[in-house]
């Protein structure tokens, strides 16, 4: 036979098993019910959350300022890593002309030309190339593509040279510098 009283439920859902005890609303040690303050306490507590409160949106405002300004300051940073690929073809072409013969100074003229002109463009928007030959390693700003071993002991940890240029968007990195260090 089956233990009845164990799986019961009442005959009537609504009645639920009374308690003796009774809920007791408990307050804070040291906090007071509105009723037993007085007017000027009131005053002093609904002034204090008021300043809590302008504090709070004072620092959110201030917040998003901020966060705006920088928003503002990086909004291009799409098309300016797509322009520094062209930059880099520029640089290409450069080199490759600087080493041609025949009538090839009007040719490079006009290249370097274009290229001032760019470079100056972006430049005026808070781009700035990185000057990596010849410095020491830096996680934050360069890539290292490979290591060499160094000529000399003092070129040990230090950029060898610069296979692509690294550039900077208002101080901050905008392409990493991609190098050979020595070792």
């Amino acid at each position: 036979m089956i233990d009845e009283t164990l799986n019961s439920e009442p005959e009537n859902p609504a009645e639920e098993p009374q308690t003796s005890e009774k809920p007791v609303e408990k307050e804070a040690e040291g906090t007071e019910t509105a009723e037993s303050l007085t007017p000027e306490q009131l005053l002093a507590v609904e002034k204090d959350k008021y300043l809590r409160l302008y504090s709070e949106f004072d620092n959110y405002r201030r917040r998003t300022t901020k966060e705006r300004f920088e928003l503002l300051q990086t909004a291009g940073k799409d098309v300016i890593l797509s322009l520094l690929e062209v930059v880099d073809d520029f640089e290409r072409a450069l080199k490759i002309l600087e080493k041609a013969e025949g009538d090839v100074k009007t040719k490079l003229e006009g290249f370097e030309l274009i290229y001032k002109k760019l470079t100056s463009q972006l430049e005026s928007r808070g781009v700035k190339p990185m000057d990596c030959k010849g410095k020491p390693f830096d996680v934050e700003f360069h890539e290292a593509i490979t290591r060499f071993p160094a000529p000399t002991e003092a070129e040990k940890d230090m950029v060898i040279d610069e296979v692509e240029k690294g550039y900077l968007l208002n101080g901050h990195v905008l392409r990493f510098a991609k190098v050979v260090v020595g070792e």
